[in-house]
């Protein structure tokens, strides 16, 4: 399935003739964009006064990777046994 997605501004325009066109295709769907706004936008520097700010919340909460690999044990090797 694919779809045809048309942004909600212009779907008076180009909804009727890009429905028209894919009539015949039933492997895509033209559908009309609804999102009244970016959830990844909306909170991105909600109660900030400056940049500054914004940018030492968004510092905080960022996501943290770890290294999930076993840590190694520090200090030197022993030494391999010799075989006869």
């Amino acid at each position: 399935m694919v779809y045809c997605v048309v942004p909600r501004a212009l779907a008076d325009e180009l909804y009727p003739s890009l429905v028209e066109h894919y009539a015949g295709d039933e492997n895509v769907t033209v559908i009309v964009d609804r999102r009244e706004f970016d959830r990844r936008r909306r909170n991105r520097t909600a109660g900030a006064a400056s940049p500054e700010e914004a940018a030492a919340k968004a510092a905080s909460t960022r996501r943290v990777v770890r290294d999930r690999r076993r840590a190694r044990v520090p200090g030197d090797l022993l030494p391999l046994a010799q075989v006869g």
